[in-house]
């Protein structure tokens, strides 16, 4: 009997990339690797046309419609990307901002609402700075291009909240440059930092900030999880462990490979350095997988979706995810 073949889009992340290169397989199934490095295609492609059989996917909109009844997908705990948000909190100067609470009563740009960066920086912003984020007046539009930031599938918000869409013709990038807007919390900087010196970030010494936050809240905030296709997890159970395992095995390998600093796999010239601080800050490992070692992260997110009115109630985090073993 022949094994089946998976479609499986995904961002191509030094953590995938031995399961791309066939340098790790998975038992029982073949895996078709789509790359695609922009993540909001994935998302859209994924949520929208249920287009591959699975893919790295959203965080919030993979639990906002679990929660809501209406996700046809099974979750995997693999995390291809997680990131501090403290650095792409840039200000405008000019607008008076000088502390994370000075955000209330100003209008602060935000390429998606529902996007999971964005809820760790509202929640990030609320539990450690004491921000009020009902507040704060959202602009939603894309960071540096015209228009909007992708077609998203989470359910509509619960709740009421301050939200105007950026007008036709205008980028966040554009209104923060033009003191239209006072900030902006993304997943990106905006193009004018390069060229307005009023645009700076609001966390200027942000490497030292995340390391505390981490050290003091066990958080460090996940972004994407994977999914697959309900009706492709039903036909092929199997599957979800099969290809669990096989993107375990290929973070360890890239996290190894890493570690053999001889000659940078990286273009990054105190990589050695930063491997030091990596097991200085972490315990060795940055990137894990499974529930139980992320427990204290998707606790945080479950809880900031809840409170920011995603989700109407909070579930264990268990229930999130299909058995991988």
């Amino acid at each position: 009997m022949s094994k089946p073949t998976l479609s499986f889009a995904c961002g191509l992340y030094d953590r995938v990339l031995p399961l791309y290169s066939g340098e790790v397989r998975p038992n029982g199934i073949d895996i078709n690797f789509v790359v695609l490095n922009n993540p909001r295609d994935i998302f859209d492609r994924m949520g929208g046309g249920q287009e591959f059989d699975a893919a790295e996917f959203s965080s919030s909109e993979f639990i906002s419609g679990f929660a809501a009844g209406t996700t046809p997908f099974v979750a995997l705990p693999f995390f291809p990307s997680r990131t501090f948000r403290h650095s792409m909190i840039t200000i405008n100067k000019k607008s008076g901002i000088k502390t994370p609470k000075d955000l209330e009563g100003k209008r602060v740009g935000v390429p998606l609402y529902t996007q999971t960066a964005a809820i760790f920086h509202r929640g990030m912003l609320e539990h450690d700075y004491g921000v009020d984020v009902s507040k704060i007046h959202w602009v939603q539009g894309a960071l540096n291009h015209v228009g909007s930031h992708g077609n998203p599938s989470a359910p509509p918000l619960l709740k009421k909240v301050d939200i105007e869409i950026a007008k036709d013709g205008r980028s966040l990038s554009d209104l923060i440059d033009n003191g239209e807007i006072d900030a902006i919390a993304a997943t990106n900087l905006p193009t004018s930092m390069k060229t307005n010196p009023d645009v700076v970030r609001l966390f200027p010494n942000f490497r030292e900030v995340e390391k505390d936050y981490y050290k003091r809240t066990g958080i460090f905030p996940i972004m994407h999880l994977v999914v697959i296709r309900r009706d492709v997890y039903e036909k092929y159970p199997y599957a979800a462990t099969s290809l669990y395992e096989a993107l375990k095995a290929s973070r360890q390998r890239a996290f190894a490979m890493m570690r053999e600093t001889g000659a940078l796999r990286y273009m990054l010239p105190w990589m050695t350095a930063d491997m030091d601080e990596i097991d200085e800050v972490f315990g060795g490992d940055p990137w894990p997988d499974g529930i139980e070692a992320n427990r204290k992260t998707l606790e945080a997110l479950v809880t900031y979706l809840h409170e920011q009115g995603l989700i109407a109630k909070k579930m264990p985090i268990e229930d999130l995810f299909v058995k991988t073993y």
